[in-house]
């Protein structure tokens, strides 16, 4: 099973890919030129036989028809017989003599003499015609030649000169060549084969450096860096795998991050019912008002831990995929209202003014609960922090256009110092630690705000000046881009 795992990775692998590859671009042309060779030097040896054995064809054709050969073939000349004769021996071939009743007169194997020959070759030579036809098959060339009377201006057709001759040698000589070419091909092959394994193991180096580096760092040996400069892609891998490293590292950061703010806030309140509960434990005579404030205190202490908790929920629901959302067409306007509505006894209690202005109805595509809740955590930050002398406001504001709609939440509270702006969507962050304790913030409305707003495919900016104010610019798409 391993051994057929280790042959299917090496079929898969990019030394193989890259091997056949040069094999397929090397042997290729060099296959098609060496059948293209082959098969020329056998047309050009055809054409040449043909021309030679045509030359002298012709010369004993215009022989036959100057003699009285065609009407009495005692009176055959001497020179007639030695020319047929010539052309049979060197070109191993035979020669057939046909006159114009398509009766042969002459044939050097004597197997059809007397016989009729009718065929298409010899019908166009009665008719003019000089034909040359190659038999690949068989290996012979045949040519059809008419013997035409001399001094004749009609050009009388007196019969044909029909000559086969053999193309073994030919034949021999391209299996001969093919055998030579075959052999080179074959070592040309095995040495192109071994330089070119040779070539991609030199060339895949730097690659299996970035492999073994990867795997070096992930056993946690070597460098946190990969570096490999050898190739321009490999310098790419590295730039793009170390700045995957460094998020991993922030990411693995704020984990731990995250579990230590988490533990300690979940840790605070517990603590401090422990305390109290041992305080009243360690005071059996203690006055009914002291145990009635106790429990107050401990009441307090588990509200702001189950708060803790349900942020925590909240968050967990808002890092799940966007497909969890529950999309449907809402009011803007009725559901701003609802919110104010439900959060105006906290302003009321912090003194603040809260303004809602509406600039024209808006409907939009939406999770109803998921949005609500940040936008409840805006308002809700304004009024908390803000002032308390009865001078404070939260303005929220809504407005559209034909693609967005757009919600302001501006407070003239305590602010936002400058370099506390780029954290403030961080789980558990605070600005102001003490006064987020004493109203009992957890750290987690702003990250849960954010969250829900990226969900709608939306966007928020805020802008701040420490004891001046914030504000909070929210866009979020009318109809929700899935």
């Amino acid at each position: 099973m391993k051994k057929n795992k280790r042959i299917t990775a090496f079929f898969k692998s990019l030394k193989f890919r890259l091997m056949a590859l040069i094999l397929v671009i090397t042997f290729l042309p060099a296959f098609v030129l060496y059948e293209g060779v082959l098969y020329s030097y056998v047309r050009r040896a055809v054409s040449i036989r043909e021309s030679e054995v045509l030359s002298q064809a012709k010369i004993v054709a215009n022989q036959v028809s100057t003699s009285k050969y065609m009407t009495d073939t005692d009176q055959s000349t001497e020179t007639i017989q030695t020319q047929i004769s010539m052309l049979t021996t060197i070109y191993d071939g035979r020669v057939m003599i046909v006159n114009n009743a398509c009766r042969i007169i002459y044939d050097t194997y004597n197997m059809d003499l007397h016989h009729t020959i009718i065929s298409e070759e010899v019908i166009r030579s009665l008719n003019g015609q000089t034909i040359t036809n190659y038999d690949s098959e068989n290996h012979y060339i045949e040519l059809t030649i008419p013997i035409i009377a001399p001094d004749d201006k009609t050009e009388t057709i007196r019969g044909v000169l029909v000559v086969s001759v053999s193309t073994d040698n030919i034949t021999l000589n391209a299996i001969y060549l093919r055998r030579v070419a075959t052999i080179i091909f074959l070592f040309a092959f095995f040495a192109t084969l071994f330089f070119a394994i040779l070539m991609i193991l030199y060339l895949m180096r730097p690659i299996r450096r970035v492999s073994d580096d990867i795997a070096l760092i992930h056993a946690g040996y070597g460098s946190d860096q990969l570096e490999v400069n050898d190739y321009t892609e490999t310098i790419e891998i590295c730039e793009n795998f170390n700045n995957m490293l460094a998020q991993m590292k922030v990411m693995d950061q704020s984990r731990q991050e995250f579990v230590s703010n988490v533990s300690h806030e979940l840790k605070t309140p517990m603590t401090s019912i422990k305390v109290l509960a041992d305080s009243i434990n360690s005071m059996p005579d203690a006055p009914k008002e002291m145990y009635q404030e106790f429990m107050g205190d401990i009441t307090n202490e588990i509200e702001r831990e189950t708060k803790i908790i349900n942020d925590l929920l909240s968050l967990v629901k808002m890092d799940k995929s966007a497909a969890d959302l529950n999309i449907t067409t809402v009011n803007m306007n009725e559901l701003l209202e609802q919110i104010l509505t439900r959060l105006q006894p906290i302003a009321d209690k912090q003194q603040v003014e809260l303004v809602l202005e509406s600039f024209r109805p808006i409907t939009a595509e939406i999770d109803e609960v998921k949005l609500t809740l940040a936008i409840t955590n805006l308002v809700e930050n304004a009024i908390k922090y803000n002032r308390n002398d009865g001078t404070g406001y939260v303005h929220v504001s809504i407005n559209a256009d034909y693609q967005y709609f757009y919600l302001k939440v501006e407070d003239n509270g305590i602010g936002i110092p400058e370099e506390s702006l780029d954290h403030i969507y961080e789980r558990f962050y605070r600005v102001d630690k003490s006064h987020s304790r004493e109203i009992g913030g957890t750290g987690l409305g702003l990250a849960i705000t954010r969250s829900s707003i990226l969900m709608h495919r939306g966007a928020i900016k805020v802008y701040s000046a420490l004891g001046e104010g914030t504000t909070f610019d929210v866009r979020i798409p009318l109809s929700y881009i899935a």
